[in-house]
């Protein structure tokens, strides 16, 4: 007999979802995970004036409104045609960096911790952040939230804003750094090193350590090879605020690398009529539907896609966590349960990317901004959120009005590859009473949209 069962409630995601399936003989023949929303925030942007987005975008994503921000100043800046000055860029590269850093610590303890800390045999209702802090050393806990809060209060300080920054402008930013700034984010930065370091480890010894988890991680169930993509430097290496965009295929061969404005000549949207989300796809390989290998066009974002796509990482201690992590995975690592120590690794990188940056002398040059002269008509920026890629693309009449908008996100470069990993997951583990196991493999992948 066939029916259909929906669960619109998903806990403990970034975003909004649900999913459907679609059963024959308590079988699951079909499973969609649906974006249930209209989006529509282009819409919004166009007749505004320009300088005004990077404050509006910000609101597009609670989990990343800095990427948003620093995406549309990025685009400001090639819309006007103007370089900003190093210390505008530096100080952006190190709010970026520590809003980055926040966001993963929060997606590691409160939303993904309770099922990768206290187990998948924990029962659901037990898994929580307060039943997880219950087990975890008070002191950790207390380093969480503590750091958690002195990190917003320098993105506050520096930004204007904690949430909804407003300090990028076209060119540079509103106000430069000062030297007792500079010896607050010092302070900061060793903390959060200590603190990822620490994670990594926490990660190591309670989830890698289980042999059910272990089992989960390398289930086909949970695994999907697509292609990946990210920002990289110039030798190839990850980078979360400035460089090209770099994608690999599913045996982690280079496919592509371009600028931000390269974007549109490479990723195509797909729409399916049970998902107001687009999906991207590779316009190089087309779109095949929801299935993965070499000559699928899906792609990723995100922490495991950044990894894939990168040749490493600039600063040391996370690129013995990025060889430690392909070591006992196999390069490209295709499971969607690794995003989570991915993250456990970028949180290394960032920590020691904001020591760099916060130790820089050339943070506090009180020269932050070079103002715009060229007449605007086309601009296009990106940045690495925490959960994927971000690209802003404006265009404008003469007086700097928008015209036109499009902003491609992590959810649409992420969402085919998300149906696949679940439908895989229902056939595999429902069992007709719960989808505990089915909506595993999303957390830690974002699902907001704009």
């Amino acid at each position: 007999m066939a029916r259909t069962m929906t669960f619109d409630l998903l806990a403990r995601l970034e975003g909004q979802g649900q999913i459907t399936l679609a059963l024959e003989d308590g079988r699951v023949e079909r499973a969609y995970l649906q974006v249930p929303a209209l989006r529509g925030f282009e819409k919004f942007l166009v007749g505004r004036q320009a300088e005004y987005l990077p404050q509006l975008v910000s609101r597009i994503n609670g989990f990343a409104p800095w990427a948003h921000h620093m995406a549309a100043t990025k685009a400001l800046d090639d819309l006007y045609k103007v370089e900003p000055p190093p210390a505008a860029k530096k100080v952006r590269e190190l709010l970026h960096t520590i809003a980055i850093f926040d966001s993963h610590a929060f997606q590691i303890f409160y939303l993904a911790g309770p099922d990768l800390f206290l187990g998948p045999r924990t029962p659901k209702a037990e898994r929580s952040f307060f039943a997880l802090a219950a087990r975890l050393d008070p002191e950790l806990v207390k380093q969480v939230i503590g750091l958690r809060r002195e990190l917003r209060g320098l993105l506050l300080l520096a930004g204007g804003k904690t949430i909804n920054p407003v300090m990028g402008l076209p060119g540079g930013i509103a106000k430069p750094l000062t030297d007792k700034d500079q010896k607050r984010f010092q302070a900061a930065a060793a903390k959060a090193l200590e603190l990822a370091l620490r994670t990594l480890e926490l990660f190591k010894g309670l989830t890698l350590k289980d042999p059910e988890y272990m089992e989960l991680l390398r289930s086909e169930a949970y695994t999907a090879r697509t292609y990946y993509m990210g920002l990289v430097d110039a030798q190839g290496r990850l980078a979360l605020y400035d460089g090209q965009i770099r994608i690999v295929d599913p045996e982690g061969r280079e496919f592509a690398k371009f600028p931000a404005r390269g974007y549109a000549d490479q990723i195509g949207l797909h729409r399916e009529p049970w998902s107001f989300c687009w999906f991207a796809f590779l316009k190089g390989v087309g779109w095949k539907g929801f299935q993965d290998g070499p000559d699928s066009g899906l792609l990723a974002v995100g922490p495991l896609a950044r990894l894939n796509a990168a040749a490493g990482l600039s600063t040391p201690q996370a690129q013995a966590a990025y060889e430690e992590f392909f070591a006992a995975l196999g390069r490209p690592a295709h499971s969607n349960l690794a995003v989570h120590w991915a993250r456990a690794v970028e949180m290394v990188y960032a920590a020691e990317r904001v020591q760099e940056l916060a130790s820089d002398p050339e943070l506090i040059d009180p020269k932050v901004r070079a103002l715009p002269t060229a007449t605007p008509k086309e601009g296009c920026g990106a940045v690495e959120a925490p959960d994927g890629t971000v690209i802003h693309h404006y265009q404008t009449d003469e007086r700097g009005v928008v015209t036109s908008a499009r902003l491609l996100l992590p959810v649409e470069a992420n969402q085919a590859r998300l149906n696949l990993v679940v439908e895989r997951a229902a056939r595999a583990y429902f069992e007709g009473d719960g989808l505990e196991r089915v909506i595993l493999p999303l957390r830690g992948w974002g699902l907001s949209y704009a």
